[in-house]
């Protein structure tokens, strides 16, 4: 009996089909061992639209139709460094087209999830990409901070060592699925991710030849300890809140005097360092209205504008600049004298310095309590140092980014980081240390300002062909249109209007 032709393709798509399965270039990492890890899950995912993870158990993702993934293997990872540790962590290797790199990505907040937006965006440009939960899930004991209740390794392991493992464990895994590792491996990450990559660069420099930090959450006890002074000083006034009318006063305000600094009024501060705003020029003469401030608003302005101190003048962290207080929310918000400052903040005091989810915040005394969570947490969460010889010595490159006008993190905090580091290694660091400062932009991207800009691309050519990034090209998009074109300076460089031409061109500015 003849097997018809239509049968016997059939059967030879099917055993091809079956052949491929069976040969997929993922199945080699099934029986890989590493050391403190259990490999949970390996998976080939063919090219396709990303889309979010199927793993059982992860965290939802929010899926990113449009952006078309290489085929790739997927690893899934539980690290256990400690008897109590978890951490879930995931590398996805290029089946195909590899650019013969690894790019870690960081994380935000408190963590807890896996970033795989990030991990997405660096496999398509041809990256084997890693990322970690560090350590354990969002709502852990009722989230933020409370998974450290009594649990001190997790607390090492969301500080540094959750990152530091799935990095040397990613490198492994794409040695062995490549037979050699990565030529090149960068760090790439803003707010709790700045902080991650300054942590990396200082505490293991050899992980990466290049780290991108943006908006660094550093010293994260800081931080915290900040927002909390900031909330209780402007709690000691019912009357500081403004209301948006008189919000919308005082940007006018800030905007008239400042924004033509630069010879370009745009709706932007190109240095907010320079402007000299004092919120006492809009105190009201007479009957309060919408277009003055009155005294307990002048001083509301001021607490938020202002560096936050200890006792002997210590700043803990700078404060907000001028040019985003239509963001800044502590300036509009309730105040409500019987609630404590918020949960994501406070466990900073609470859960890392006191290990009491009772803890009365009622008795707040900035420099008791920052004292106390700096001398139980600090060192494992915080860059302590402005050291950052090894990392340099190795030929590593740190590129620093912040928004003027970010709400979430002051933006001077990481000017004076970056001022440290060259008073403590010497004024000439340009060879391996850069921090652009975005005008307009807000935490990590958004606002008026040109915040899209290729991190990745500034910091591969300034590490493998020695060409540091003297400006960075920068886009504003507003749908899919791009509106506005600037070039991002090397700080203390600022982009200058040549004189003549649109100032939405990018090729109308210098950095001077």
């Amino acid at each position: 009996m003849k097997i018809k032709p239509v049968v016997t393709l059939l059967l030879v798509a099917v055993c091809a089909t079956a052949l491929s399965f069976a040969q997929s270039p993922c199945d080699k990492l099934k029986s890989l061992s590493l050391p403190d890890t259990s490999i949970t899950a390996v998976e080939y995912v063919p090219a396709g639209p990303y889309v979010a993870p199927a793993f059982p158990g992860a965290p939802a993702a929010k899926a990113q139709p449009g952006i078309p993934l290489p085929s790739y293997c997927r690893v899934a990872l539980v690290l256990t460094p400690s008897k109590d540790s978890h951490i879930e962590s995931e590398v996805w290797v290029p089946a195909e087209n590899w650019n013969g790199k690894l790019q870690v990505v960081g994380n935000g907040g408190w963590a807890g999830t896996i970033s795989y937006p990030a991990m997405a965006a660096a496999l398509k440009e041809g990256y084997a990409t890693a990322s970690t939960d560090t350590g354990h899930k969002p709502n852990d004991g009722g989230g933020n901070g409370m998974f450290a209740l009594g649990h001190p390794e997790k607390l090492i392991d969301f500080g540094y060592r959750a990152l530091h493992e799935t990095t040397v464990k990613a490198k492994g895994i794409v040695a062995a699925f490549y037979n050699k590792g990565p030529k090149y491996s960068y760090y790439n990450g803003c707010s709790t991710g700045g902080r991650q990559g300054l942590v990396e660069a200082t505490k293991f420099p050899e992980d990466f030849d290049g780290v991108v930090a943006g908006a660094p959450a550093n010293p994260h006890i800081h931080l915290h300890a900040s927002d909390i002074e900031r909330n209780m000083q402007l709690k000691k006034d019912p009357q500081h809140q403004l209301s948006p009318a008189k919000l919308a006063t005082l940007h006018k305000a800030i905007m008239d005097a400042c924004d033509n600094l630069d010879g370009v009024k745009d709706g932007l501060i190109e240095n907010p360092e320079k402007c000299r705003f004092d919120p006492g020029t809009l105190l009201c003469n007479g009957a309060d209205s919408d277009s003055c401030l009155t005294a307990a608003q002048v001083e509301a302005v001021k607490i938020v504008f202002g560096a936050v101190k200890t006792k002997k003048g210590e700043i803990i962290w700078t404060g907000f600049e001028p040019g985003g207080e239509l963001q800044y929310t502590p300036l509009t918000a309730k105040i409500d004298l019987a609630s404590p400052p918020t949960a994501f903040g406070l466990d900073s005091i609470r859960i890392l310095a006191y290990q009491d989810p009772n803890w009365d915040w009622r008795t707040w005394d900035l420099d008791r309590d920052l004292a106390a969570a700096d001398e139980k947490a600090g060192g494992i969460l915080d860059v302590r140092t402005y050291d950052l010889s090894a990392f340099k010595a190795r030929g590593g490159k740190l590129l620093l980014y912040h928004g003027w006008s970010d709400p979430g993190i002051a933006a001077g905090n990481t000017v004076n980081f970056y001022k440290s580091v060259l008073s403590k290694m010497g004024a000439k660091q340009d060879d391996w240390l850069r921090l652009f400062m975005v005008p307009g932009m807000q935490h990590c991207s958004g606002g008026p300002g040109t915040d899209q800009f290729n991190k990745m691309a500034a910091i591969e050519r300034w590490r493998e062909s020695a060409i540091a990034p003297d400006q960075i090209m920068a886009a504003h998009v507003t749908g899919s249109s791009v509106d506005m074109t600037r070039p991002l300076c090397p700080y203390p460089k600022v982009s200058a209007y040549r004189g003549s031409g649109s100032t939405n061109d990018a090729a109308n500015f210098s950095c001077k």
